[in-house]
């Protein structure tokens, strides 16, 4: 996702406020938000409690990558026997863990699901732009 951000900041700066990035911006605003994007799956109530924060405050949700979508391949440990659940017990203890990893659509509604790892450029830039599309013509794009 950064890489089609770095071939596309020109172009989407001029139309998006990026309130809320981490690897854009050392000061981040979480309020009100057109679109959120999320990577990865979700693993402990601190993932579960900021997801759901994030998609109170947003209008579209957008599930990026395997991780985000599948729960793959972190979620693999949901499949383990009782023995390999024993074996790595001492991590998801220490970790604080869930007890199962879960996609973004199994705690949240997502708007917008983008597999692939790494994700398709050309169908991130294609759900974007449908996206950027429907917000305007509701009128609330930023």
């Amino acid at each position: 996702m950064t890489e089609v951000m770095n071939d596309h900041w020109q172009e989407w700066k001029e139309i998006f406020d990026f309130r809320h990035a981490r690897v854009l911006k050392s000061k981040n605003v979480l309020d009100e938000l057109d679109v959120a994007f999320i990577e990865g799956a979700i693993a402990s109530p601190e993932h579960e409690a900021k997801l759901k924060e994030i998609r109170d405050k947003s209008k579209k949700l957008v599930a990026v990558g395997a991780c985000a979508v599948t729960g793959l391949p972190s979620g693999q440990r949901n499949t383990f026997t009782p023995e390999q659940q024993a074996a790595i017990d001492f991590l998801t203890t220490r970790f604080g863990a869930l007890p199962k990893v879960l996609k973004v659509k199994d705690v949240v509604a997502v708007d917008v699901e983008i597999p692939g790892c790494p994700m398709s450029p050309t169908v991130f830039l294609e759900k974007v732009n449908s996206l950027v599309a429907e917000l305007r013509n509701t009128g609330s794009s930023q």
